[in-house]
């Protein structure tokens, strides 16, 4: 570990303490985590200081807690790696990374470096399994979110406009059609799709009995299970 990773570590564990919508330090923790066991898995040469960076860095200031403000992150990285004496490589690979990294519907980018490849694999897995439920949940409560409203067929083919628009109305339940369930086909890495194909049946058998549960196997949302 460097010194730059270990001041960055630092300075995000107290940016980031008490965050209550599942952007949390212990989700970057996740992701750097993770990052870094996906890294070390590949058989080419990866900038091992680039990753960590990257991972913990990449909910720096998200964009869905400024106005949507995509370029918020890119700059505050910026900010802190050049505060640390980061060279200007280093700088704009991680403005890169975070730019590129998030979800946006069928706008989503793909990731021009390997290193970009892994946190992207890396932050997309912490939002599927167990813990994507709970902070899926999470999440939709701070946003006011009903949980599940079976009146409201979810959104399955939207636009990144439509994704990041706060004004249109959605549920929790329907944002795992949104967003979750399609992460399996997303994943760069061999290693980080085997992972996510396992936490991907564990959000199916979720949902199947939530639904069920609910008394809404004929809602759109069950349908839907069988051929995601």
């Amino acid at each position: 570990m460097t010194e730059m990773v270990q001041k960055t570590i630092d300075y995000m564990r107290q940016k980031q303490a008490g965050e209550s919508t599942g952007h949390d330090w212990w989700h970057t923790k996740r992701v750097y985590d993770m990052a870094l066991r996906l890294g070390k898995a590949q058989s080419e040469t990866v900038d091992m200081e680039i990753v960590a960076l990257g991972a913990l860095l990449h909910d720096i200031e998200d964009w869905k807690f400024n106005n949507g403000d995509e370029d918020a992150g890119p700059a505050a990285a910026a900010k802190w790696l050049e505060s640390l004496g980061a060279d200007e490589t280093t700088v704009t690979h991680v403005k890169f990374i975070i730019r590129d990294l998030s979800f946006k519907g069928s706008d989503t980018g793909s990731m021009k470096s390997r290193e970009g490849m892994i946190v992207q694999d890396a932050d997309r897995l912490d939002a599927v399994g167990a813990i994507g439920i709970a902070r899926t949940f999470a999440f939709g409560g701070k946003l006011g979110s009903e949980v599940f409203n079976p009146e409201m067929p979810a959104r399955v083919n939207i636009t990144g406009d439509e994704y990041k628009d706060k004004n249109i109305k959605m549920t929790t339940v329907n944002h795992f059609y949104e967003k979750l369930f399609k992460l399996k086909n997303l994943y760069n890495l061999e290693e980080a799709r085997t992972i996510g194909l396992v936490r991907h049946a564990y959000l199916k058998d979720f949902m199947h009995t939530l639904l069920e549960e609910c008394g809404a196997t004929d809602t759109q949302q069950y349908r839907l299970l069988d051929d995601l």
